[in-house]
């Protein structure tokens, strides 16, 4: 037998014909696929170990963060941001020197509020793309007062865990997310009528872990009982973002500014207001108003909003993003080897539909699939390689659904 006189991976055993790449050594090889294993081992070991290894030169800026929320965010400028602005401060909180002498930098919370289908949970997933440290979105309206039916207000901080894999290190410098934060408004002015369990009682309940402290947590979540253990976690440096539609909120700002939303009161002086988009005065006396208490808004000292989408923004989001429901359509007849068009005047009528119906971005989604809809039941089982959708198309398929759902009622 020839004797192989070919270099080997040293850890595989394949000869360097039979892989992409093989790295020499003083006395052995390693091939790219061995290499990349073992850098998938190391990082999986620092993940689990907790460990922080990027230096402030390799956190991303915060104009990098927001290019980055471009590709998939169209517009909100404002909210980007102030959301680039907090994330790449609290990298720089994880990594500041523990010494007696230096300036403890304290984390600066965030609330923001925008209409429904604006992208304030878009922009939580968005981001979630680009982060080193543990993230996750948790939805407020499940959270009761500890003792009723519900969520404790500790299970927020379960997922957290769940995401770090119940490392508490890595939790400990993690990022949570609370949608729907104005679910939890208080109900009314008066106390004494029934027990707000699920609004006031769930906003005092979250106030030790925004402001920061050691919280028991079940690892499973739901609620507490006496013989479960607990595990402590330190909610010191964990940076929490809420958001909100706060719908009715803009009658209180409009209040407050001496102006109406709707009607012929309106004055003379209050011209210079921007009417059709109210939000962008909001100031944390209208959250007061809507029902936030006092101690809750003081621990979220950031307040940004989101602008109402037009309709310009509206047809961008249709195209222009990384997952714009234009590719994902075009992505899913191609895996049936359709090739999928969709005229621009389609575009403008699914356009046009979603200002209708007043549902924003997430009316898009509704109306597309709508019009889509037999299309994709269609396509797979028949012969067709080509589809193109236009705006005679896409209106026959919405007045048809229109047609049956009256006909049903």
């Amino acid at each position: 037998m020839a004797k192989d006189n070919k270099n080997h991976c040293s850890f595989c055993g394949r000869a360097e014909d039979d892989v992409n790449l093989l790295f020499y050594g003083i006395s052995g090889f390693i091939c790219d696929e061995c290499a990349e294993i073992a850098h998938n081992a190391i990082e999986e070991s620092r993940r689990k170990n907790g460990d922080f290894s990027l230096t402030l030169a390799e956190i991303p800026k915060p104009r990098e963060i927001k290019e980055f929320l471009d590709q998939y965010v169209i517009g909100q400028d404002d909210a980007k941001k102030y959301l680039s602005v907090a994330v790449y401060n609290h990298y720089k909180r994880i990594l500041q020197p523990k010494s007696d002498d230096s300036v403890e930098i304290e984390k600066s919370n965030i609330i923001l509020v925008g209409r429904t289908g604006t992208g304030k949970t878009l922009l939580a997933r968005s981001i979630a793309r680009c982060l080193h440290v543990p993230f996750t979105i948790v939805d407020a309206t499940v959270l009761t007062e500890a003792g009723y039916v519900g969520e404790d207000i500790e299970s927020i901080l379960t997922r957290l865990l769940q995401v770090a894999d119940y490392n508490v290190k890595a939790a400990e410098r993690g990022i949570v997310f609370i949608d729907e934060i104005d679910k939890i408004a208080r109900k009314g002015d008066n106390p004494s009528i029934t027990r707000d369990v699920s609004g006031e009682g769930v906003q005092q309940g979250l106030l030790k872990l925004l402001e920061g402290s050691i919280v028991n947590v079940p690892p499973q979540g739901g609620r507490k009982h006496p013989d479960q253990k607990m595990i402590p976690v330190n909610t010191q440096n964990i940076l929490f973002i809420c958001g909100g539609a706060f719908d009715g909120i803009e009658r209180k700002i409009a209040q407050r500014l001496n102006t109406h939303v709707v009607g012929f009161g309106s004055v003379n002086e209050t011209n210079a207001v921007d009417r059709d988009n109210l939000l962008q005065y909001i100031a944390p006396q209208d959250l007061k108003a809507f029902g936030l208490i006092p101690e809750i808004i003081g621990r979220l000292p950031i307040l940004t909003y989101l602008n109402p989408l037009d309709r310009e923004a509206l047809r961008r989001i249709l195209t222009e993003p990384k997952n714009s429901i234009v590719n994902q359509y075009v992505k899913l007849f191609a895996m049936d080897g359709v090739k999928l068009t969709i005229t621009d005047d389609a575009l403008d009528y699914i356009v046009d539909k979603a200002i209708e119906f007043r549902l924003g971005a997430r009316g898009l989604r509704s109306i597309a699939e709508t019009v889509m809809m037999d299309a994709m039941y269609d396509t797979p089982s028949s012969d067709t390689r080509e589809l193109t959708v236009d705006r005679d198309y896409a209106a026959s398929k919405l007045e048809k659904a229109n047609l049956h759902l009256r006909q049903m009622a």
